[in-house]
């Protein structure tokens, strides 16, 4: 089988790709690649609470110690933004992950974290791929592993980021979707004097029937529970926990757009102007914010390893995309669900006010944003053709609106007139055109849609 690493990481379907004669295979491709820079590598290896992940993650490393490789593994499971500051600590030369992230129970995956504690550049992924292409079969190894818990030094570093007696001003409720920070979020609250009602934190294979994505659809129990008035705000991450939810104080669901604005406007306010990097699928209310502040928002193709090269490598103070990443300067250049719902936190009680009224005097200053993703299901000749006409069009009107510019950096995105924008980008592994949109009311993000919908043929 021809294993390839998508945007963060390889992923399949249980028992169907992803098996474990696979996930040896990968485990030795990987151990392979980090021998070639390092004779004496350290791998960390870590999993999320998916079906059968503790016997991947214990296989994949005795094959990884078996070619050579210190190893040490995670004793329970583990939330990616954890193992990736484990990576950032130990000194280690990188980190096996196994999670799947959001997807579905069905999926499982690996990520390979490399030593700078952030998701892997498309060069490593494909040296990666190619030891792992020259691997027909890997028999099972036995013995042990050493194993260790990377909760404390994680839990000490988030500390020197969060102000927790800010935070013990409010009530909070926290869904754990049953994932891996289930053992974390809800701890690290309560042990900083925090009162945190938890939803969901049994460890769930099947995730209670639903993908483990904190959006609003599958947030409904979370959504009553802050409804009543019982608690502030509502928190919740996904299946590894590297993404975030919001639930403001009357129920709305806070969109991972507006919680990046609203922490970036938070950031700026209490530490300084400072840059800000987002995705070229991820709001302009950024660009907004930080030209009012006479700083720069940089741009990235959508995955967060573009966010975390930025982070790396210039001075911004926060990264982040419309699916739910985020890190600060400081952190890790990875996507940390745990940091950010604290962060949210944080902030919602230095405002003394609900989210929603943070948000009407961010907009009272910059200008209203709204946004929608539309999800295409074309069948591939229809995909590819609706791909090929906007990368070959020559772009000058939408609608009433005249064309500003194109831009090419991941996918096509039309930018027009009073800051609207469309950006098409195919999917690489379905039969998917997703379509973002951003206007400055609901009612012109209705006519947006339509015209956009009109001009690529639907």
């Amino acid at each position: 089988m021809d294993i390839r690493f998508g945007t963060d990481g390889w992923r399949a379907i249980l028992c169907e790709d992803f098996t474990l004669p696979n996930a040896r295979r990968v485990a030795k491709g990987i151990a392979h690649y980090v021998l070639g820079l390092n004779k004496d590598p350290l791998i960390l290896v870590a999993y999320d609470g998916r079906f059968m992940n503790e016997r991947f993650a214990r296989e994949a490393a005795l094959v990884m110690q078996n070619e050579g490789v210190r190893v040490l593994l995670t004793e329970q499971d583990t939330p990616t933004p954890v193992i990736a500051y484990a990576v950032k600590e130990h000194k280690a030369d990188g980190a096996l992950m196994f999670t799947a992230s959001h997807n579905p129970p069905e999926y499982d995956g690996i990520k390979f974290i490399p030593d700078y504690a952030g998701p892997a550049e498309p060069e490593i992924t494909q040296a990666i791929e190619k030891e792992i292409a020259k691997i027909e079969i890997v028999p099972p190894v036995q013995g042990e592993v050493k194993t260790f818990n990377p909760d404390r030094e994680y839990e000490e570093h988030i500390k020197s980021l969060v102000n927790f007696e800010q935070i013990r001003s409010l009530k909070i409720a926290y869904d754990a979707m049953h994932g891996a920070g289930r053992s974390y979020v809800g701890r690290i609250l309560r042990e900083n004097g925090v009162i945190v009602e938890e939803l969901h934190t049994n460890r769930d294979p099947l995730f209670g029937g639903r993908p483990p994505e904190p959006i609003a659809t599958h947030m409904q129990e979370l959504v009553n529970l802050v409804k009543e008035g019982k608690v502030d705000i509502g928190l919740a991450t996904d299946g590894d926990a590297d993404r975030f939810g919001v639930i403001d104080t009357n129920g709305r669901y806070i969109t991972a757009n507006e919680v990046l604005v609203l922490i970036y406007d938070y950031l700026l306010e209490t530490k300084g102007p400072r840059s800000v990097a987002r995705t070229v699928a991820t709001t302009h209310l950024l660009d907004a914010i930080a030209k009012a502040h006479n700083v720069n928002c940089i741009e990235t193709p959508v995955g967060f390893k573009h966010i975390g090269q930025m982070m790396r490598t210039t001075d911004v103070i926060l990264g982040g995309e419309e699916s739910g990443g985020l890190s600060i300067a400081g952190h890790i250049p990875e996507k940390d669900g745990i940091l950010a719902d604290l962060l949210i936190a944080e902030l919602r009680a230095y405002h003394k006010k609900p989210l929603a009224q943070v948000l009407d005097s961010i907009y009272a200053k910059h200008g209203r944003y709204v946004n929608k993703r539309l999800d295409l299901r074309l069948n591939s000749e229809k995909k590819e053709a609706v791909m090929k006409n906007l990368r070959e069009k020559d772009h000058k009107q939408i609608g009433s609106w005249p064309v500003d510019f194109v831009n090419r950096i991941d996918g096509v995105k039309i930018v027009l007139r009073n800051d609207l924008w469309m950006l098409a980008r195919a999917s690489g592994t379905e039969p998917l055109v997703r379509v973002y949109l951003e206007a400055s009311s609901e009612e012109e993000l209705a006519a947006l849609e339509k015209e956009v919908k009109a001009y690529i043929g639907l």
